[in-house]
């Protein structure tokens, strides 16, 4: 599990301050969802997370070291539009991350390391529900089976940090809440820390054991923190396991009216059920 912390971060485009004066202390073992309006920077701070951007100014530590300055295996990412590779199967999608970490020159196994790693392939399948998909292609799948696929590569490197980045949005409502509960179970059972930009508030009261939302206040200043609400009750995750120790956990039911929020609850008492459109919902119950 991983600790981040977040000093005194901005981001500056062209002398345009998107992001001012972020800093959070994300616990190891934290599912926390970032919310906000589109435009607001959500997205540029996830990059900064996965080293895909370097902040203006201050300072992001993982477990008390600095990033690295490109993106690495101890952070998965599963993005809006599916990353997986068209041109392999399920399968092939599955073992690429183990592929690429056993066999840096080549990027392939063989032998009884490549049977090691197909059956731990076919084990995470199997856990995320793909069990009989081995051999069709990206194309071929379902918009459910494709997140599943999604998920299921970005777990087998074994990250301490997963980056989720709006990743359930184009999905169906009975299909996203099926995503939602494999989402949540397979973040209980490996204990990492989850990092989330969403639009949905419900989604994020449903998933996270923390809601930190970004507005702009003022169009000539950047972004920043206005709200930073723990969320009471989620079960956070004791323990890491490997794909072929991993077990199915009873799933509890999550809905909105049994979480209890924390500082300024008053700002989200009509606005757990819709997404956040404006500044000003969000603003409305400041004092």
């Amino acid at each position: 599990m991983s600790a981040i912390s977040v000093r005194d971060v901005w981001q500056v485009y062209d002398g345009r301050v998107v992001l001012e004066r972020i800093s959070l202390e994300i616990k190891s073992g934290s599912f926390v969802a970032i919310v906000g309006p589109s435009g607001c920077g959500k997205t540029t701070f996830l990059r900064m997370l996965m080293s895909e951007e370097r902040p203006s100014r201050g300072t992001i530590l993982l477990d008390g070291r600095p990033l690295p300055d490109e993106p690495t295996a101890d952070r998965g990412v599963v993005f809006q539009r599916y990353s997986v590779l068209p041109h392999l199967t399920v399968l092939g999608n599955i073992m690429l991350p183990l592929e690429f970490l056993g066999s840096r020159l080549l990027g392939r196994l063989f032998g009884a390391a490549r049977r090691d790693a197909e059956a731990e392939a076919r084990a995470m399948l199997a856990h995320v529900g793909l069990d009989g998909a081995e051999h069709l292609y990206p194309a071929q799948l379902s918009g459910g089976m494709q997140q599943r696929l999604a998920l299921a590569q970005a777990l087998m490197g074994k990250p301490r940090v997963l980056l989720l980045d709006e990743p359930f949005s184009a999905l169906d409502p009975g299909t996203r809440a099926e995503i939602h509960g494999l989402t949540k179970r397979l973040w209980e059972e490996t204990g990492m820390t989850v990092v989330m930009v969403t639009h949905d508030l419900s989604e994020a009261f449903r998933l996270g054991t923390r809601i930190v939302v970004f507005e702009r206040l003022e169009p000539e200043r950047g972004t920043r923190i206005t709200f930073d609400i723990p969320v009471e009750g989620r079960k956070k995750p004791q323990e890491h396991r490997t794909p072929r120790e991993m077990h199915i956990v009873t799933q509890e039911k999550s809905p909105c009216d049994r979480i209890a929020v924390g500082r300024r609850p008053s700002a989200w008492s009509a606005a757990t059920t819709t997404p956040i459109s404006t500044p000003a919902k969000a603003a409305a119950g400041r004092p």
